[in-house]
């Protein structure tokens, strides 16, 4: 446990454990029923205030960094900072609800910002011969996300992080997933650093793919959009091979980036499910084994409002500011400064998150993650090139 871990009650056998967006509750501050709203508010950020303050400072450091090193940006560095000062410095307890509240509140927020990218009619004019790769590729990832996984030994939230990541849009992703599957702070820093490291791979050798097998400007940028993961990367990626790759690149990339939607749906009911397991299930047989038998938990009907209280509050806040920018009531001239408050954001949460780094999780997850990533990736550019042979568009 680390100095920004508040220690708690170890939970049940096969128990969930829920991460929250509000602080704990101060012991020193009584619960008064007669307290106004304004008082209990100041109070929330007053105890919110230090550790927040903190991940905003290590984000502003990180954004410097990204704009001397285009290529990493700002994500990665403000997670290893926060790493290190959490290694080095340990700040104490108080820093705990801020540095909390900065990786879910604040991320979530990220993620309805990143809605302003999209345009409906743009993903449109992707075309539907992209569609059959796009989604082959995805379903590649995800099964081959689940396999390896287990085949490695890797813990069913890491997997399906990495997993996603992969697959979907990188960093972005990750940040959409993690509070709907409520991962570990360390599990989404070690998915995060993970898919950075194959981005740089794909940066470097892609290019050289292409013109290895005498890639069209079009069917680079499709393999560029859906074999690299993070959209920063697909366009350095893109750039290299020509400008018309790139434009084809970044269209298909907006598309592939909707998937977060089903994606996250679909985790959402599997988190619910998991969470009705017997309190006797091992943390591995409850995702492996099917419910049966007496201890089984009954299993609930489906209803339209049941799925509607699985769907994340951030993923409806996405879907209404991609319509919004579809629709044209976003100017264009705000598209600029919400994605660098989107990208700022995503910054000041993976900060949080490195500021919350458990280096003993680390150790125990050993190199089989990294392993897991490197078999994802190989297993997505495989399956882009050839598909694309199959379709036609190679």
């Amino acid at each position: 446990m680390t100095a920004l871990q508040n220690p708690a009650a170890p939970p049940a056998p096969g128990q969930r454990t829920r991460d929250t967006t509000s602080p704990p509750r101060d012991p020193s501050y009584p619960a008064d029923a007669d307290a106004s709203a304004p008082r209990r508010v100041a109070r929330r950020a007053q105890v919110i205030a230090p550790g927040f303050a903190l991940a905003l400072a290590v984000a502003a450091v990180a954004t410097v960094v990204g704009q001397h090193v285009p290529l990493i940006g700002s994500a990665v560095p403000g997670a290893v900072i926060g790493a290190i000062i959490a290694i080095t410095v340990k700040p104490g307890t108080r820093f705990a609800p801020g540095v909390k509240w900065a990786s879910t509140f604040v991320l979530q927020c990220s993620v309805v910002l990143l809605g302003a990218q999209l345009s409906i009619a743009e993903a449109a004019k992707a075309g539907l011969s992209s569609l059959p790769v796009m989604l082959g590729t995805l379903a590649a990832c995800l099964g081959a996300a689940w396999l390896y996984g287990r085949l490695l030994g890797v813990p069913r939230d890491l997997r399906t992080l990495i997993g996603v990541g992969t697959g979907i849009c990188g960093g972005s992703a990750i940040a959409a997933v993690s509070p709907v599957i409520e991962a570990a702070s360390t599990d989404v820093a070690y998915a995060i650093s993970t898919i950075f490291l194959f981005n740089i791979a794909a940066v470097l050798v892609f290019p050289l793919l292409g013109h290895a097998l005498g890639m069209s400007q079009t069917s680079f940028g499709l393999f560029a959009g859906t074999a690299v993961n993070d959209t920063s990367s697909v366009v350095a990626t893109a750039t290299t091979y020509g400008s018309a790759a790139t434009s084809h690149a970044v269209v298909v990339k907006l598309v592939r980036t909707l998937m977060i939607i089903p994606i996250c749906l679909g985790l959402a009911a599997l988190a619910a499910r998991w969470d009705r397991r017997p309190a006797t299930a091992t943390a591995e047989a409850s995702d492996v084994a099917p419910e049966t038998g007496p201890a089984a938990a009954p299993r609930v009907r489906m209803s339209p409002r049941r799925i509607a209280k699985l769907v994340p509050w951030f993923l409806i806040g996405f879907v209404l500011v991609a319509a919004a920018n579809s629709g044209g009531l976003i100017p264009a001239r705000a598209h600029s400064p919400l994605e660098h408050t989107s990208v700022f954001l995503v910054s000041v949460a993976l900060s949080a998150i490195g500021l919350s780094t458990n280096v003993g999780a680390l150790r125990k997850a050993g190199a089989r993650p990294l392993l897991l990533g490197a078999m994802l990736w190989v297993t997505v550019a495989t399956a882009s090139l050839g598909l694309q042979a199959l379709t036609g568009t190679l």
